[in-house]
C-alpha cells in the first residue's frame, strides 16, 4: 500500500521582500524631478523611408547613442548607460532601459524598462519613468521633406543622501529640476543631430544645417 504524504506549504511571512521602487517610497530623501520636452528634426525625403529608416533601431540606435554606452535587451530594448552627473558633490551614473516600440500610424513610442528586468540593484539607488514618442508629418513642398516631431516626458526618483535634507527644500528641488533639463537637453540635444545625420549620410543626401533646439 502506498500513502501519499504533502508537504506543508512554507511559511513565507519572514522571508525578505523586494522593496517597491523609489517612486512609490515614503522615505523623505526621495526626490522627484520630473519635466516635459518637445523638438523637431527635418529629414529631406519622404515619410515612408524615414519610417523605414526608423523601423530598423538595431543599426541607427546603437550608432548615434555612442559614446554612450548601449547594450541590447531582448528584441526592441536597450541598456543606455548615460554618463555620470552630479549636483551637490552627489553624483550619479544614470542607467536605464529603453523599448522602442514598433510604429502604430506613424507614431513611435519608447518607453521604460523596469530595472529589475537587466540590473535590479538599481531601484535603491533611482527610479526612471520614460515615455518618448516621434511623429512623422510629411510636408507639402517642391522636394520631399519630413519632419519627426518628438515629445518627452521625464520623471527621476532619486534617494538623495541625509546630508542634503539640511538644505532649503526649493533650492534642492529647484537644482534637480535644472540638472535634468541639462541632462536631457545634453543627450536629447546630440541624439538628434547624430540621427539626423546619420539618416542623410546613409541615404547620400545633403543633411539640413544643425538648428537651435526648442528648450
Amino acid at each position: 500500500m502506498i500513502s501519499s504524504v504533502t508537504d506543508p506549504l512554507p511559511d513565507l511571512s519572514d522571508a525578505p521582500q523586494a522593496s517597491p521602487p523609489l517612486r512609490r517610497s515614503d522615505d523623505s530623501r526621495v526626490r522627484c524631478y520630473s519635466s516635459h520636452f518637445a523638438d523637431l528634426m527635418e529629414m529631406r525625403a519622404p515619410a515612408d523611408t524615414v519610417a523605414a529608416y526608423l523601423d530598423r533601431h538595431e543599426g541607427w540606435f546603437r550608432r548615434c547613442a555612442a559614446p554612450m554606452q548601449v547594450e541590447p535587451l531582448g528584441q526592441n530594448g536597450y541598456v543606455l548607460t548615460l554618463g555620470r552627473f552630479g549636483n551637490f558633490g552627489f553624483e550619479v551614473e544614470p542607467t536605464i532601459g529603453l523599448e522602442l516600440l514598433p510604429q502604430s500610424a506613424g507614431v513611435y513610442r519608447i518607453t521604460t524598462v523596469p530595472p529589475e528586468q537587466f540590473q535590479p540593484g538599481l531601484r535603491e539607488l533611482y527610479d526612471v519613468e520614460f515615455n518618448a514618442a516621434l511623429r512623422l508629418e510629411e510636408q507639402n513642398a517642391s522636394a520631399p521633406h519630413t519632419e519627426v516631431r518628438w515629445e518627452l516626458d521625464l520623471s527621476v526618483w532619486i534617494r538623495l543622501p541625509s546630508v542634503i535634507g539640511l538644505l532649503p527644500e526649493s533650492l534642492v528641488q529647484s537644482s534637480g529640476d535644472r540638472l535634468l533639463r541639462q541632462i536631457v537637453r545634453q543627450i536629447s540635444r546630440k541624439l538628434t543631430w547624430k540621427v539626423q545625420e546619420d539618416f542623410h549620410a546613409t541615404h547620400n543626401l545633403e543633411c539640413p544645417p544643425r538648428r537651435r533646439a526648442l528648450f
